[in-house]
């Protein structure tokens, strides 16, 4: 080594040293191998990681064969739900509001003289709108619209064509939405998981012996209830005397079918 200019490599410098330029390349090289081969051993290390995790607890291939089952339970509903409903238009909000109230309040009334437990009323809705008519090209305030909707939730049935009769008497002008329900469906549930259970277990034997595989143990299991109700009904005025008083309707609640849909996935044996 030596400070100053140097001469070619491997010559004898004017100083009397010898160029070492050699050295220094070869350190160089060997120090950009080194960095190669690091970065390559981590990448392999980092993929590795990754690897382990997305099959963490499973082998990175397993045979799986998945077989679908359906169970289906009929039940008779025992609760109905509707919404009633008063809309009022009056010239000022404050008469609006007074008429609409008192008609509701009758109409709450009534449900719980009809044996409606105060849990199963809640009022779903209360609006008040402006009301304009359009003259001589410019916007004429006409009055005000009241509208209060409750969420009714019946469980004798029998009364459900009394109360349409007396809601429509006290001045119910909206009354809609009924549907026919059951208050705790899982016990219906469990009874048709086990039913779509067994069926997709016979479903798997049945293709098992006819095609010489062997199955495993369950790997996967999944479950899907769509929602399912009985008959709709939707009362309009003209159905049940609304607004005027008319006569109780006769209500049919049908029955309703309960389904859960299984996927099962086994693993095949070699």
């Amino acid at each position: 080594m030596h400070d100053g200019q140097c001469c070619r490599e491997g010559e004898k410098c004017a100083d009397g040293g010898w160029c070492d330029h050699g050295v220094g390349r070869v350190a160089a090289i060997a120090g950009s191998a080194l960095l190669i081969v690091a970065t390559i051993a981590g990448l392999l290390l980092v993929r590795n990681w990754y690897k382990s995790y997305d099959y963490i607890g499973v082998p990175e291939t397993r045979d799986m064969i998945s077989i679908e089952g359906v169970g289906k339970v009929t039940v008779v509903p025992d609760i109905a739900t509707f919404s009633i409903g008063v809309l009022t238009e009056k010239p000022t909000v404050a008469v609006a509001q007074k008429d609409n109230s008192d008609k509701m309040n009758a109409i709450v009334k009534a449900l719980k003289d009809l044996g409606v437990k105060d849990e199963d009323i809640q009022t779903s809705q209360y609006n008040i709108y402006p009301q304009y008519d359009w003259l001589d090209n410019r916007q004429n305030l006409r009055g005000y619209q009241v509208s209060q909707d409750v969420m009714v939730k019946v469980r004798d049935l029998d009364r459900v064509g009394d109360i349409f009769a007396k809601a429509g008497e006290l001045g119910a002008n909206a009354v809609g939405g009924l549907q026919f329900t059951v208050d705790d469906p899982e016990a219906a549930k469990q009874e048709a998981r086990v039913e779509a259970i067994q069926q997709a277990q016979e479903k798997a034997k049945f293709l098992a012996d006819q095609t010489g595989i062997k199955l495993g143990k369950i790997v996967s299991f999944y479950e899907y209830s769509p929602e399912t109700g009985g008959p709709i009904y939707t009362a309009k005025a003209m159905d049940v005397g609304l607004g005027g008083g008319g006569g109780a309707p006769e209500i049919q609640t049908g029955s309703n079918e309960v389904i859960v849909n299984v996927n099962v996935s086994y693993e095949v044996l070699r």
